[in-house]
């Protein structure tokens, strides 16, 4: 492994990597944007608020991104994919920092305010719960630490990933306070994506199970809204829930998880076009690591 290894968009054998470099000026670019909006004072007469939320948004995106590469890979054979694995997983924890930063320079570094407000604020207790999970991997996502480790413990410490995510959708939902709708259509794609992984494990990767899955997560999606509504909110759960049968209005999340989960069937279903790998990736070989 050559020096060249260790940057970003470089592969393990020093050689320039198209693929790493798309997807790190993708993971740069949200946190550009909120950077430039900020600074020009387009964020709104609260714009750390505002960036506040950007910022924890675009983290939990990435983590979902990070959880999809693997299922991605078995499902086209692609192992390149596991090449920016680590980069979508080390930029969720990025944003999710810069996130912690924002709301320390909005309390103007009272580091005291900033511990008794965890402490005492549930919804940022299990955020910093959350982020602390998330250094934690980031800071053994490395081979040396697979090798200090152990592959069993370190194994055990990235399958957090799942619980972690949980945390974090559970800490966006709560502050966002009524309107969670992406948080729980994250939710349901969470929950798809745990079905996939429970799907490769099982050997059943296949377009008819995913096609079924997809049919899941929109009616998982559409009952994690109503206990959402019925428990967190004082809205009337049942016509919140009712809405799902609704066709005319607006895409409720479940609507949104549903097709956005069709995609899996979908590229199950086109990827031996463009592919010559055999059939067999359909077996779901464990691949264990961060996404499982």
């Amino acid at each position: 492994m050559t020096s060249l290894a260790f940057l970003p968009v470089f592969d393990r054998q020093g050689r320039f990597s198209a693929l790493k470099a798309a997807v790190l000026i993708a993971v740069i670019l949200p946190g550009l944007w909120i950077g430039w909006r900020l600074a020009a004072g387009q964020m709104g007469a609260k714009p750390i608020t505002a960036a506040l939320h950007e910022t924890g948004l675009w983290s939990v995106r990435l983590l979902l991104v990070t959880l999809l590469v693997t299922p991605l890979r078995a499902l086209t054979w692609q192992n390149r994919l596991l090449q920016v694995r680590r980069m979508l997983g080390v930029s969720a924890l990025a944003y999710a920092l810069i996130h912690l930063g924002l709301y320390v320079f909005d309390l103007k570094f009272d580091l005291v305010k900033v511990a008794s407000e965890i402490i005492l604020r549930f919804y940022l207790t299990i955020g910093f719960a959350a982020l602390m999970a998330m250094a934690a991997m980031g800071a053994t996502s490395f081979d040396s630490s697979i090798r200090r480790l152990g592959a069993e413990r370190w194994n055990r410490l990235h399958s957090l990933i799942y619980p972690l995510a949980l945390l974090t959708l559970w800490h966006g939902a709560l502050q966002s306070k009524i309107d969670a709708s992406e948080h729980i259509v994250m939710t349901g794609l969470l929950l798809a994506l745990m079905g996939a992984r429970i799907l490769r494990r099982q050997g059943k990767l296949t377009p008819l199970w995913l096609l079924g899955l997809a049919g899941v997560t929109a009616m998982a999606t559409s009952l994690v809204e109503y206990a959402w509504y019925a428990l967190a909110t004082g809205l009337p759960a049942g016509r919140v829930f009712a809405a799902n049968l609704m066709l005319e209005l607006a895409p409720r999340p479940a609507h949104i998880a549903g097709m956005l989960a069709l995609t899996l069937p979908l590229v199950a279903w086109t990827a031996p076009w463009f592919s010559s790998a055999p059939k067999s990736r359909y077996s779901g070989t464990r691949q264990r690591g961060v996404t499982g």
